[in-house]
């Protein structure tokens, strides 16, 4: 076959994302196209090759010995492709340094922390920019990403940033209104403010052996930035990740309420795709994060000179 003979490369697209997923919807979800067009190109494709590619069994679909042939080496090509194309786009340490990080972690914790890293390295401009879902690197322009959860990702690289230390805090006022709990079991009485799905405070009590508290009331937020901003209002006490309130505890915004803590199973990592690992820009934000999370964390355990630190609860 010659060059002039190779297959349409949307029509390999197509075949690579289907065969990685195994479904026509959720190629068609990552290729942004209907799935009739995703059908259409594999039978372009198959048409091409004169052999079928996939087997089609009830509402399942499944790769023929021939796609599970061919996969491989479309695969190898696509990576070369944009290996080849990171080494031409980027020939430099310089220039706009695109992360994403959620919401939460990028005002609570990111963005007061950056002129260090600015300061450092004058020459690399941030652009942030927040969200939830896990970044597209290939559509979205991210060069990395920093996302909550157990940091397995597949294809992509990923370091532990923070361990996620939960611990109940107040606002100073509401605590001179109510005095500090003698114990965890005082914090039943408190008003609270609570996740979106009303569990972090039932899971945080049970964690310590304390019986149930009945539903949960109070305020509910869906964002973690917005329960922080409930809890400094005075609006009653929270569970918060001890990392990103470091600050407002040591500067004497929030008061911790308990010695008691738990980890989460999540935390948050440093995402990127593993052919960027070597990239000059990447690896200079890399080292900065993880440095600057290990200091912050040494500083806030330094500043807390405080024991008591509970086993492992259950995930939020």
């Amino acid at each position: 076959m010659t060059e002039h003979q190779l297959p349409p490369l949307n029509a390999l697209r197509a075949f690579e994302a289907t065969a990685r997923h195994l479904s026509v919807k959720n190629a068609a979800n990552e290729l942004c196209v209907t799935p009739g067009a995703v059908s259409q190109l594999i039978k372009t494709l198959e048409v091409h090759l004169g052999v079928p590619l996939f087997r089609r069994v009830n509402r399942g679909i499944f790769l023929t010995d021939v796609g599970q042939a061919y996969l491989p080496p479309v695969r190898n090509a696509f990576r070369q492709i944009s290996d080849a194309t990171c080494r031409v786009a980027v020939p430099e340490d310089t220039g706009i340094l695109t992360v994403s990080a959620t919401p939460f972690f990028a005002s609570a914790w990111l963005v007061p922390r950056l002129k260090s890293f600015q300061d450092a390295h004058p020459d690399i401009d941030l652009q942030v920019v927040s969200s939830s879902a896990l970044a597209d690197f290939s559509r979205d322009g991210v060069d990395v990403a920093i996302r909550h959860g157990l940091g397995r990702y597949v294809g992509l690289s990923s370091q532990r940033v923070l361990t996620v230390e939960i611990v109940a805090v107040a606002a100073p006022a509401l605590v001179k209104r109510l005095g500090m709990p003698e114990t965890p079991a005082g914090l039943t009485r408190w008003p609270r403010v609570n996740d979106a799905e009303r569990k972090a405070w039932a899971l945080w009590f049970e964690a310590q052996g304390i019986e149930s508290t009945g539903p949960a009331r109070g305020p509910s937020f869906d964002d973690s930035g917005l329960l922080l901003k409930a809890v400094l209002a005075g609006q009653g006490a929270a569970l918060l990740p001890a990392a990103v309130v470091a600050d407002d505890l040591a500067e004497g915004r929030l008061v911790q309420l308990s010695d008691v803590s738990w980890l989460e199973d999540f935390a948050y990592y440093l995402v990127y795709p593993e052919n960027s690992h070597d990239r000059p820009k990447v690896a200079a934000f890399r080292e900065w994060i993880l440095s600057e999370a290990s200091r912050k964390a040494a500083s806030s355990r330094k500043r807390a000179g405080r024991g008591g630190k509970g086993g492992r609860g259950p995930r939020q």
